[in-house]
């Protein structure tokens, strides 16, 4: 343990220290939300040593974290999609009794608590290693090559290093850590962050024949649209709100409308997922907006639900039931990559030589919504995951490289599952042809991608 520490008006300067290197592997993938949890499992079906390290207690990012059960609710009669990891996902769930039928779409609300255990089971099943409440917190980097990172966790101060890894922080850490180029929206621009709850206690024949009464449609709450989104049903709660900032119960300059997903268990009168409180101005890479989200989210998810208890049909007796584990986030860094994706190959069915899945033309970000109704789709390509300057690092997510339209579809799980699936298979066949990332033969991957059940083309 290293106790000289040296302080002096603005700085602590610690002397060197040595730190054990806890594990080593062929692939390190940093991060175990939905593109982690791909990347990992992936990589460790290719036949490679496979390490998925995690801050949190469990896998699946978002879904578990941040209570998103809507998976897929973009998938209507005609969508088109890759496949792969990320409909294992639902369809793994599914079979486990861990999901019910999505009212908005054609595809499966996962059960968010559940899909811990789900999660659980797919990387045990494939080989990964685990490591859980372990934080990436620097790099390890010969010149240009990125070699390992360096961790805090219970077990202290320690270092795990890999071939080859991947970023899925969401936040672009290990990248911007390395000193790849990197960039974000101005603050002001940003998508806001969420603290999505849950309500016990709800009559729910009462509750949903309000919402049968008062139908939305995707037009109530989109500002941009093709024109075929407008008539589309959305479970969208607004007048509850409306009415409490008229009564003076909410302030006015508060973000307060409700995205319900639809699920809910009538046995027990939960409403299980309440996507309403909108937090904006919050960096996710500084502790102390995230802190500021967290409490400020917390506090509005009361008003919501007093809102909810005086105005909604059948929320009269409804309480808490919970809060998200952490508040969504929605975007933060970006890296530069060797192709930056932009909002007109997304929006124009894009094709790429080095194609490592199609994505549904599926937006939603800035007020644009965009669903893949007509079957129209994009193709993701590979070099959009490579950051410059860096070697044997691929990153994958909603921090991969585009513009700010772009990134409507990218920050979409079923898209980030797309890039981190893509992400692993690369990872180890570059390992095995002794070949950089960049550098792998793309064919081949795309091959071995089409064989384990993603369109690519």
């Amino acid at each position: 343990m290293n106790k000289n520490i040296m302080m002096d008006k603005d700085f602590v300067t610690e002397d060197s220290r040595k730190i054990p290197i806890i594990a080593e592997s062929d692939v390190l993938v940093v991060g175990g939300g939905p593109s982690g949890l791909a990347a990992a499992i992936s990589a460790s079906r290719m036949g490679v040593k496979t390490i998925l390290i995690e801050r949190y207690g469990c896998f699946g990012g978002n879904i578990t974290q941040a209570m998103v059960e809507s998976i897929a609710w973009y998938r209507h009669e005609h969508t088109v999609e890759a496949g792969g990891i990320g409909r294992e996902f639902e369809e793994r769930a599914k079979k486990m009794g861990g999901t019910i039928k999505d009212p908005e779409s054609t595809g499966e609300l996962l059960d968010t608590e559940f899909f811990k255990y789900v999660a659980d089971q797919m990387v045990i099943e494939v080989g990964v290693i685990p490591i859980l409440h372990c934080f990436a917190v620097d790099v390890i980097m010969e010149g240009v090559i990125l070699r390992g990172v360096i961790t805090e966790s219970k077990s202290g101060r320690t270092a795990i290093v890999a071939k080859r890894i991947i970023d899925a922080t969401g936040d672009a850490d290990i990248a911007f850590r390395a000193g790849a180029p990197v960039n974000s929206e101005p603050l002001k621009n940003r998508m806001a962050v969420t603290t999505n709850f849950a309500c016990s206690g709800v009559e729910v024949e009462k509750f949903l024949d309000y919402l049968k009464k008062h139908p939305k449609t995707i037009k109530d709450w989109a500002s941009k649209t093709t024109g075929k989104e407008d008539s589309i049903y959305s479970p969208y709660i607004s007048e509850p709100f409306i009415r409490a900032k008229e009564a003076g119960e909410i302030p006015r300059d508060v973000c307060i409308e409700s995205y319900w997903s639809g699920g809910i268990r009538e046995d027990t009168g939960e409403v299980t997922n309440l996507n309403a409180v909108h937090v904006f101005g919050i960096d996710t890479t500084n502790v102390f907006d995230l802190t500021r989200a967290e409490i400020e989210g917390r506090k509005q998810v009361i008003w919501a639900i007093d809102a909810l208890k005086k105005y909604m049909p059948g929320f009269k007796n409804a309480r808490l039931r919970n809060f998200a584990s952490v508040v969504g986030t929605r975007e933060s860094r970006k890296i530069i990559g060797e192709y930056n994706l932009t909002g007109e190959d997304v929006m124009n069915q894009a094709r790429f030589e080095d194609s490592i899945g199609i994505c549904p033309e599926f937006l939603d970000a800035y007020g644009i919504v965009i669903l893949p109704t007509t079957g129209r789709f994009f193709q993701f390509p590979y070099r959009s995951m490579l950051p410059k300057k860096i070697e044997n690092l691929l990153v994958v997510g909603r921090c991969v490289a585009g513009d700010r339209i772009s990134h409507a579809a990218t920050r979409q799980m079923v898209c980030c599952t797309i890039t981190g699936q893509g992400a692993g298979v690369a990872a180890a066949q570059s390992i095995k042809e002794g070949v950089t990332c960049r550098n792998v033969n793309i064919s081949k991957v795309q091959r071995i991608l089409t064989k384990n059940g993603v369109r690519v083309k």
